[in-house]
């Protein structure tokens, strides 16, 4: 093999390394300690871990804590997706379109939910859902609602840390949108206009079909992180109340990481990958092609 032919693995080797020291190595450990009964002494002594099989999978079926972690994964992501998504390209297809100074003042702005630390996000919502002083209860007690319980009432938490989420995961995306607008060719516009299309019919029939891929990047990243939905609810509930915003992340981590339950955690984990696994292989056969002109 010639020299030049061997010249793109070299360029890939650190690349599929990396993937395969932290991606696919941890894979493969979780599925071998998923059959085991590892806790806490099994790290500090090999001979405390003894092979169960397929016990830690048998038992999940039968834990009601995990089918009411699954189902309030499955609330998050059909909540969270279609309104980060909305949202994220609502506003893209505003700063776009719009030089007002609305506009421009979201263009400063937009991105500082995604680069701000989580634990300075929680302390902030923290107290805006204050049932006592928060600025949400004051402002519904100036139209004399009575005080809402953001975060004790079981149903509302669940919305309540799906909003700081919403809010939080839409500023990578609006930067995604955006730049999948600046390559919508402007001859398409002009021919749309010259035809007597509106802004919106220009929007509805040309623009958005021709960002079809990003919106599919963006739909299929956005599911696999709200499918792995984790600090939001870890950091403002803990994941209570009663287990009520306990996603699918926050209980393997309580299993593996408090109650020490190492083997029956990565069997969760391989479940989860697993849901993950089919759930984009799903999306990427339902794709539809992009849109050509």
């Amino acid at each position: 093999m010639k020299k030049h032919a061997l010249a793109p693995y070299l360029f890939a080797s650190p690349a599929m390394l990396l993937l395969l020291a932290f991606g696919v190595l941890p894979i493969g450990v979780a599925a071998v300690v998923s059959l085991t009964d590892m806790d806490i002494s099994g790290l500090a002594d090999r001979s405390n871990v003894t092979f169960v099989g397929l016990a830690n999978y048998a038992a999940l079926l039968d834990d009601p804590d995990f089918w009411k972690a699954l189902g309030n994964t499955a609330f998050f992501v059909l909540v969270g997706v279609p309104a980060v998504v909305g949202l994220s390209l609502a506003t893209a297809l505003l700063l776009h379109r719009s030089d007002g100074r609305l506009a421009r003042a979201l263009r400063s702005f937009y991105f500082v939910p995604a680069v701000t630390g989580i634990v300075a996000i929680s302390l902030v919502w923290g107290y805006l859902y204050n049932t006592q002083f928060g600025l949400f209860n004051w402002l519904l007690s100036q139209v004399g609602v009575a005080p809402v319980q953001w975060l004790s009432d079981p149903t509302l938490a669940k919305f309540s840390v799906a909003l700081v989420a919403v809010w939080r995961g839409t500023g990578l995306n609006i930067i995604i949108f955006l730049a999948a607008l600046q390559a919508v060719p402007r001859e398409y516009l002009e021919a749309a206009s010259l035809d007597g299309a509106g802004e919106w019919r220009t929007t509805r029939s040309i623009v958005i079909p021709l960002l079809g891929f990003a919106i599919f990047f963006v739909t299929i990243t956005t599911v696999i992180a709200w499918l792995q939905f984790f600090d939001e609810p870890f950091v403002l509930t803990d994941g209570g109340p009663l287990g009520a915003t306990t996603s699918m992340s926050v209980f393997l981590y309580k299993e593996g990481f408090r109650l020490n339950q190492f083997g029956y955690a990565s069997a969760g984990s391989l479940v989860l990958f697993a849901i993950i696994a089919v759930v984009t292989v799903v999306q990427l056969r339902v794709r539809k092609a992009d849109v050509e002109y």
